[in-house]
Formats: structure tokens, sequence, C-alpha cells
């Protein structure tokens, strides 16, 4: 009786010993935005390198706002499946397809996290991708090529295939005012919080090490105030 209690004892001490060790782990689902060369998969396309890019001069990983927030709040990398030039449409540059890149089309490879960011719609909004109207189901594949029925599209298979995880959707600053609304319409249809970013600094149309770390602030902000 004596050496079954001590077991049980042991095993119970064991186990808060892991759950005190547990560190929630995030996802990204990005673009170039997010995108550092060797941290995405195989075929990803980066736009941020080791050597700096266009005079952008995030030149190393611990540089990028999910570096500093996840290495900042004692947090985990699970994956970041981000890719250089992505839309969340399948529709691209030039009107080509983009479904072989497309936030749709990866947004089901982001392993198993407690927490994801999707930090999208940037390149929608340069590359002048179909808004579309507003579509709540019954997508059918023609629809996926525009901004809405896909935005929609995404959050309704992640807020179902991802339960019980904290997701956000990171809005750029300088979007066309129509996928900014979009964004926000559809987050707030979906029950998914947003947070809308403020003055980052850019160099090439992307953050540079002040964006990064204004990004990763204003996150940090973002958590602290919806805890209070």
């Amino acid at each position: 009786m004596k050496n079954i209690c001590l077991f049980f004892l042991l095993s119970l001490l064991a186990c808060s010993h892991s759950f005190a060790q547990y560190k929630k782990s995030v996802s990204i689902l990005g673009d170039s935005y997010s995108t550092y060369e060797g941290y995405i998969p195989a075929g990803n396309v980066p736009w941020y390198f080791d050597a700096t890019q266009q005079g952008n001069d995030v030149n190393d990983v611990t540089l990028t706002w999910w570096h500093k927030f996840i290495s900042g709040n004692g947090l985990r990398l699970c994956m970041n499946n981000s890719y250089s030039g992505a839309t969340v449409c399948n529709t691209g540059y030039d009107k080509k397809d983009y479904s072989d890149r497309s936030f749709i089309t990866r947004m089901s490879n982001l392993g198993d996290p407690d927490v994801i960011f999707i930090f999208g719609g940037t390149n929608d909004s340069w590359a002048g991708s179909p808004l579309g109207e507003y579509q709540y189901g019954k997508w059918k594949k023609e629809d996926l090529y525009k901004f809405r029925p896909a935005m929609a599209y995404m959050l309704d298979y992640m807020t179902k295939r991802y339960i019980n995880v904290d997701i956000y959707f990171l809005i750029n600053t300088e979007l066309k005012e129509e996928i900014d609304e979009s964004v926000k319409t559809i987050c707030k249809h979906y029950g998914v919080e947003y947070i809308e970013l403020q003055d980052i600094d850019k160099i090439a149309g992307h953050p540079s090490v002040k964006g990064m770390q204004e990004i990763s602030r204003q996150i940090e902000a973002y958590m602290a105030a919806a805890r209070k």
C-alpha cells in the first residue's frame, strides 16, 4: 500500500513539474513579412535573408517580429508557414493563379499550436486581387480567387480545425481601405480577434528592424490590455 501511495505521489509531482515547464507554442501563417530563410517549410520562398535585402536592415532571424515576440514572452515556435508574395486568395500578381502558395492552400499545415497569428492581406492589396462579395458558406472553386470569399473560407476552416486555439489576425498598415474593412468585418463574423498595426517603419515596403520591434511591441500591448 505504501509503495502504491509513493508511486502515486511521484507521478503527481512529475505531472505537476511537466505542467509547470509547459510553454505555449505559436504558429504563423504569413507572407514575406514573416519569412526568414531556413525557418519556413522547404519550397516556401523567403524575403528576409542573413544578407540585407534591398537595403532592409533585418539580417538576422532574431530581428524578426515573431522571433522577438516568441523569445521575449517565454513561448516556443511550432510552425512558421510563411511564403513571400503570397495572397490570401488564389489570385496573385498580374492575375496569376497563386493557388500553389495562397493562405488558403497553406492553412492546414500549422502543426498543433496554442496560438496562431495570421499576417496577411498585404499582397492581396498590392496585387489588386478581386475583392468579391461577403460570403460565409457554399464556396465554389471560383469564389476562392476573390479576397472576401477566400478570407471567410480561411477563417471558417481555421476556427473549426484549430479547436481551442487563440487565433489573431495582424492587419498591416497602408492597406487599401476595402481590404482593411473586409478583414475586420470577416474577423468579427467568426469571432477572430484582429490587431490593427500602427506606424510600422519599413524599408523597401517591408518592416525594418525598428518596424519589427514595433510589431512585436504592439502585439504585446494588445495582449496585455486583453488580460486586464
